[in-house]
C-alpha cells in the first residue's frame, strides 16, 4: 500500500505571513535604523492589543529611555486611534493620562477649538432660544 503524497501548497500557505514581513521590513529599509525600530514596535503593539485599542484609547502604553535627557513614550491617539511614538508623532500629554493626543490631532483639535471659541464670540447662531418664542407666543 503507497502513502499519499502531500502538496505543496501547504508549505507555501505555512510562510505565507513570512512573505509580509519581509515587504515590511523593505518598506523599512530607507529609513534610519531607531526610526524602523520603533515603526515595528508601533506595528508589534497594533497586532497584540487589536481590538482593546478603542478601551485603551489616549492612554500611554510604554516609556522608553533613549539616552539620559530624552524619553521616548508609545501611546495611543484618543482622536485616531493609532498606537504612535512621541518622537514620530509628537505627544500632547494629558494629565489626567486619559486623552493623550498626537501632534496632528492636537493641532486639529486647536484649531477646532478656536474656531467654536470664534463663532461663540460673534454672538453665536441668529436664532432665539426656543422658551423666548413660546412665551411671547403664550403672551399674545
Amino acid at each position: 500500500m503507497g502513502r499519499a503524497r502531500k502538496s505543496k501548497t501547504s508549505k507555501r500557505d505555512k510562510y505565507a505571513s513570512f512573505g509580509d514581513l519581509a515587504d515590511e521590513a523593505e518598506e523599512d529599509a530607507d529609513l534610519p535604523k531607531d526610526e524602523a525600530g520603533r515603526r515595528k514596535i508601533k506595528r508589534q503593539y497594533g497586532e497584540l492589543l487589536g481590538i482593546r485599542i478603542e478601551k485603551l484609547r489616549g492612554r500611554i502604553l510604554n516609556r522608553e529611555r533613549i539616552n539620559k535627557t530624552i524619553e521616548g513614550i508609545y501611546f495611543i491617539c484618543g482622536a485616531c486611534l493609532r498606537v504612535c511614538h512621541s518622537l514620530d508623532d509628537g505627544l500632547s500629554e494629558d494629565p489626567a493620562n486619559q486623552n493623550n493626543l498626537c501632534g496632528a490631532c492636537a493641532k486639529a483639535q486647536a484649531a477646532a477649538d478656536s474656531a467654536a471659541a470664534a463663532v461663540k464670540e460673534s454672538g453665536g447662531p441668529s436664532r432665539q432660544p426656543t422658551r423666548s418664542r413660546r412665551k411671547r407666543a403664550a403672551a399674545s
